[in-house]
């Protein structure tokens, strides 16, 4: 086995760890009780989502799934 592999395999592991542990620190999508009480997200903070700690968690969590994904198939390619 090749040091690249092996690298790579490491690097893939971590970012695995990472995803679950900022996956499982996300807050759920549903709207739960919410949704029957008339509350809606016209809130400031649901408006400004996207610039919160939790918008930057949401497009954390797409990149290291792209960079997953993209070490699965160059390792699963057996270039290495």
């Amino acid at each position: 086995m090749s040091i690249l592999r092996i690298v790579l395999t490491v690097i893939m592991i971590i970012i695995s760890v990472v995803m679950t542990v900022i996956i499982l620190m996300q807050e759920g999508k549903n709207q739960g009780l919410g949704a029957l009480a008339g509350s809606s997200n016209d809130t400031y903070w649901g408006k400004n989502r996207g610039r919160s700690m939790e918008g930057f968690m949401v497009r954390f969590t797409a990149g290291l799934v792209v960079v997953f994904f993209v070490l699965a198939i160059l390792l699963n390619m057996n270039l290495f």
